[in-house]
């Protein structure tokens, strides 16, 4: 049984713009699944929908055994808890130290009024601390978020994600708003989170140096549709083009 599967997947928002148009997909455990394609093309939709940040209009979302589309409630709760999320913007709050951002990631398993108060167990603190160090920032627990560069605030949100404990880590652009040298550390420890700890990764990215070094397989968008699947190293010129358009461009970060 695959670990997630989307099934003819239609997302179209009220203004009438169709994101997602009949695609379909399986992610088995362990993998690390990249998804490419211009800006547009459905990628970030495609993850919002995966973790119900967004419900599909039609088709299914089959993860560990559950349709997700058809939860509420607390049963859609504890699914997407073990969803983990990674954004291009590190939605971090500034003013707390790199240590109680991790924490926040707890917020499922905490109630509301311990989260408010800072009041972690010793064994989250532990968690969370671990998680840190995993990313290789347990040097930095107590310093604010906002005296920590973008790559080092970036991979306090992994660790943060890490919290959930999840089966599944969904990253939307992560390394979008870093330089070529940051996107390479922050992509080392998601390979490293995906192939030491399990965890498999479901990641949108545009530079196919990326991709061929990290994905083990590809999905492409164009316009809402699925128009490629298949080996990041089978990605020749020619699907370059039929990806992302004629007058395209290779740009590599080496």
């Amino acid at each position: 049984m695959h670990l997630l599967t989307a099934d003819k997947l239609v997302k179209t928002y009220p203004n009438g713009t169709q994101a997602l148009k009949e695609v379909s997909f399986s992610v088995d455990e362990g993998e690390f699944l990249v998804v490419i394609g211009l800006s547009g093309s459905g990628k970030s939709t495609l993850l919002r929908c995966i973790n119900q940040l967004h419900p599909v209009t039609s088709g299914t979302i089959q993860f560990e055994a559950n349709e997700l589309n058809r939860l509420q409630g607390k049963a859609l709760r504890q699914q997407r808890s073990r969803i983990g999320m990674i954004f291009q913007q590190f939605n971090l709050i500034p003013r707390k130290t790199a240590l109680t951002n991790v924490l926040a990631g707890a917020l499922a398993t905490t109630p509301v009024w311990k989260s408010l108060l800072g009041l972690y167990s010793a064994e989250q603190k532990q968690q969370a601390m671990k998680y840190l160090s995993i990313v290789g920032l347990d040097h930095k627990a107590y310093v604010r978020a906002d005296n920590l560069s973008g790559g080092q605030q970036q991979r306090v949100a992994i660790a943060r994600a890490l919290m959930q404990q999840p089966k599944i880590l969904l990253a939307d652009e992560p390394v979008a708003s870093l330089d070529p040298a940051t996107s390479h550390s922050v992509m080392k420890y998601l390979q490293k989170i995906n192939q030491e700890l399990g965890v498999t990764v479901i990641c949108n990215l545009h530079f196919l140096s990326l991709v061929r070094t990290y994905a083990t397989r590809v999905i492409a968008l164009k316009d809402g549709y699925k128009v490629y699947e298949g080996s990041p190293s089978d990605i020749d010129e020619q699907w370059f083009q039929t990806i992302y358009g004629e007058d395209a461009v290779e740009v590599s970060i080496n």
